[in-house]
């Protein structure tokens, strides 16, 4: 039988629904995109290997994996489940060609050779239609659903040549309360897809047990009826804030009934009363759907006699989990190893991981403000991001034994060493630290200079050095070509006339200082 592994990332998000969520086996089935008996024997074997939530810190995925298998065995996977809908379209849709259920179920185990026999084709698909030809009303437990999703916005003019461009309208629903939040953006991309559920859980305040997205690729990488496979950026979000993500199904409206209402309510509510308004900027459009979205929730339901915040206020902030006291700051995930200087390189800046994990191949979280290095799902370094061009942002702990004494030397004491070699040498020392953002950066590159001198004389090195400061070039690397290609010897020619040589036709200098002579 076929073998079911998940990845380390998955069986902690599976853990996690379980024991901090809450959530059902059929619930993390549809988040996670597994088979329900999957999870159960996942949740079993933590359970057996004594692990609690949340995991002990600093347990690796190796140490993890080897918890939950030690015998390196994986868990048996289920049979697939044939798509009963797409077999009842099939006998209605080509009733007239006497399609029989026993082809559909032969092409079904083609695909699927180890799926289900004849006889339990046949009963599964039975009791499904006994679930068929009705309208269920769902109810919506308080706390527990949003429904996000977009729907055609208003324009954007360009004050300058008049060009309007369409906008997305974000629009967010409480399944319960029917508590509705809208945002203008100009994309669906993956970023203000994002965004916008930052400002809606911001708006607010609280935020609920599931998300319940449509199948657009900012959210769904993959769309699958049982597999959907979720945005890794939009999965980062949601675990920050400790929700679940559980895509609609595909073709299956009624799974975002709300939303669609929501999205209903905006375009009465909202973009028909500001049809006729120009707007030359998002901000400004923004502020405008704001205004509206207040009154759009403060609006007295007809059957109900309250408004959609009092139902919210009333029912579902109270039930919703707690919004974080920092919002989440989108990520981007980068793969990197780390150099011999044991540091990794990001946007022309070098961030520091520990020396151990020299040559190793790394994951760097990277937001607005902070740059992340993991290894193996472990953060092993922390930076505040730096926007400085070929800057170094060093942790002195990540640093060989050896290295870390040349930061208990004062600057004073480097360029004392190169005062040895001559005054050239000793403001080519100081002009190297002064261009770091801290001294100990360019200490060494002082030393790899000062190691020239094993090679050249004192005479050359000061030569090259005068070079350097003359071309301003401060480096290692610089000196180095500088006495490798000999260039310290040249003599810089002193700035005079260029000589032509003598001709007929060239009058030279002299014609008019006698020219002048003769004028006075």
């Amino acid at each position: 039988m076929a073998q079911v592994r998940l990845s380390m990332r998955e069986i902690r998000e599976v853990l996690r629904l379980k024991y901090e969520r809450g959530l059902s086996g059929s619930a993390i089935e549809a988040s996670c995109g597994i088979a329900r008996s999957t999870a159960n024997d996942y949740v079993l074997r933590a359970r057996q290997a004594g692990l609690v939530w949340p995991l002990p810190d600093g347990i690796s995925d190796f140490e993890l994996d080897r918890r939950l298998f030690p015998s390196g065995q994986a868990p048996a996977s289920v049979k697939p489940p044939p798509d009963f809908a797409h077999v009842q379209s099939e006998l209605r849709k080509h009733k007239r060609y006497n399609l029989t259920k026993d082809q559909l179920w032969q092409e079904y185990r083609q695909e699927n050779p180890a799926g289900y026999s004849y006889s339990q084709f046949c009963l599964h698909y039975k009791d499904w239609l006994k679930k068929q030809d009705r309208c269920m009303r769902q109810e919506h437990r308080y706390g527990e659903k949003l429904f996000v999703d977009y729907g055609d916005g208003l324009y954007l003019t360009d004050e300058q040549t008049g060009a309007r461009k369409v906008t997305q309208l974000f629009v967010s629903a409480w399944g319960a309360s029917h508590f509705i939040y809208a945002d203008a953006s100009l994309t669906q991309k993956s970023e203000a897809w994002i965004w916008s559920h930052i400002r809606a859980f911001d708006y607010f305040d609280c935020v609920p047990e599931i998300v319940v997205p449509d199948n657009l690729k900012s959210g769904v990488k993959e769309t699958c009826f049982y597999e959907p496979d979720i945005n890794s950026k939009y999965l980062d979000m949601a675990q920050h804030y400790g929700c679940a993500i559980i895509p609609a199904r595909p073709m299956h409206p009624k799974d975002k009934a709300k939303v669609e209402v929501g999205v209903l309510i905006a375009k009465r509510w909202i973009l028909s009363v500001l049809r006729n308004r120009i707007f030359h900027t998002l901000a400004e459009m923004n502020i405008a759907i704001r205004e509206l979205l207040e009154k759009a929730n403060d609006r007295k339901l007809r059957k109900l006699g309250v408004s959609r915040r009092e139902l919210f206020e009333k029912y579902d902030r109270p039930a919703a989990l707690k919004k974080p006291e920092r919002s989440y700051e989108p990520a981007d995930w980068r793969a990197a190893k780390l150099n011999i200087d044991y540091h990794v390189v990001l946007e022309d800046h070098c961030y520091s991981a520990p020396h151990r994990l020299v040559h190793e191949k790394l994951d760097i979280r990277v937001t607005e403000f902070i740059v992340e290095i993991f290894f193996k799902g472990e953060r092993v370094a922390a930076h505040q991001r730096s926007y400085v061009k070929h800057g170094y942002s060093t942790v002195k702990e990540h640093m060989p034994e050896a290295h870390r004494k040349y930061l208990e030397w004062p600057p004073s004491r480097i360029i004392d060493w190169g005062q040895k070699t001559g005054p050239n040498m000793a403001e080519l020392m100081t002009k190297i630290m002064a261009g770091r953002m801290h001294p100990e950066q360019g200490y060494r590159s002082c030393f790899g200079i000062l190691r020239l001198g094993r090679h050249y004389s004192a005479e050359r090195m000061e030569g090259a050095a005068k070079r350097a400061i003359d071309y301003r070039a401060y480096s290692f690397k610089a000196v180095r070509n500088i006495l490798e290609k000999g260039l310290d010897k040249a003599v810089k020619p002193a700035a005079s006339q260029p000589s032509f040589g003598a001709h007929e036709n060239i009058r030279g200098g002299q014609y008019y200082v006698s020219k002048e002579e003769g004028h006075a």
